[in-house]
């Protein structure tokens, strides 16, 4: 199941489970604590809480929704920050989540939305905290099928590595084209429509049509054989891709199912196709990448720079408010 990153009210989500920041006596407190416990009907969740507590930090307790439209709530204790103990920090946080993640996979849960714990009045830098964040949910998801949300209420409340956006901020600057199409990729496709495929085969090396062989087979097959090509299995492929695997599934068994523009970019990431390679895997699928677009900008800056984590692209498109890959 995929991971995804989403502005929204936290007890707006219906989901399974939502994740409360909560202290460790598991008392109403504020923020994200205190819109839960009014959301969910404070007297009856205070008395589920009172039976549960106290808890130690990094654990984690279950009680009924109560209210809300999620059916449980997930009350997980954070860290308060501490400048001198940072890996102490980093322990308990990643306790946090991966406590959150194992008690939704006991009672069978298929969806569950977190806040960015401990990010608030506990005062865990917000980069640090999406970094654990991150990767502890992307570790769990690789031997779990599990639906998981990451909601932030505003921007403020989400920030990533000042490093990697003023260098993406350069790139855009350099290749964003905001009032004209991209000559370099519009005089390319012409090119390609007026070759033959003969003349077309013949003029490329080293092209993802060297890789799979016929242009003719259905974009199922030709996924399928560049699959085996690059020596990884569907799980991979679908885990990689942050693409959900009935989707995965929809793609691989239809041969005339064509995906969407950002289901086959994500899939173009999975694979670690190069940046020729995509374009010439999108045009399989009809798409081309465009400058006159900011997030196929985006995208070009992960590809040529060799960089293929899906979520780590998802952060960047989520603080420029463009649509994400794979969820």
């Amino acid at each position: 199941m995929p991971f995804k990153i989403i502005r929204q009210d936290i007890t707006k989500m219906k989901v399974d489970a939502i994740v409360n920041a909560a202290n460790t006596e598991l008392k109403m407190g504020g923020g994200v604590c205190g819109a839960i416990f009014k959301s969910a009907g404070t007297d009856q969740l205070q008395v589920a809480c009172d039976a549960l507590a106290p808890i130690k930090t990094g654990e984690t307790v279950i009680t009924p929704g109560f209210d809300l439209d999620a059916k449980f709530i997930i009350h997980a204790a954070g860290p308060i920050y501490r400048e001198w103990s940072k890996e102490e920090n980093e322990r308990l946080l990643r306790s946090a989540y991966l406590s959150s993640l194992e008690i939704a996979a006991e009672h069978g849960l298929e969806s569950i939305a977190f806040p960015l714990i401990s990010s608030g009045i506990y005062g865990y830098p917000k980069d640090e905290a999406l970094r654990v964040a991150s990767s502890t949910i992307q570790e769990f998801l690789l031997n779990h099928e599990l639906e998981v949300t990451l909601v932030v209420f505003d921007k403020s409340s989400f920030e990533i590595s000042s490093d990697r956006i003023d260098s993406v901020e350069r790139y855009i600057d350099d290749h964003y084209v905001e009032t004209h199409s991209d000559l370099r990729r519009e005089t390319r496709m012409v090119e390609l429509h007026e070759m033959s495929r003969v003349e077309e085969k013949s003029l490329k090396s080293s092209s993802l049509e060297d890789l799979i062989g016929n242009l003719d087979e259905p974009f199922s097959r030709m996924l399928m054989r560049l699959i085996d090509t690059k020596g990884m299995t569907d799980v991979d492929v679908y885990k990689r891709a942050n693409i959900d695997r009935r989707l995965f599934s929809k793609i691989r068994s239809v041969e005339g199912y064509m995906p969407s523009k950002r289901t086959a970019i994500a899939l173009a990431i999975a694979l670690e196709l190069k940046l020729e390679e995509t374009d010439e895997l999108l045009e399989w699928a009809g798409y081309a990448l465009s400058h006159a677009v900011k997030f196929d900008v985006i995208i070009e800056y992960f590809i040529i720079n060799g960089m293929y984590d899906v979520y780590e692209i998802n952060q960047v498109l989520f603080q420029y408010d463009q649509p994400l890959l794979g969820s």
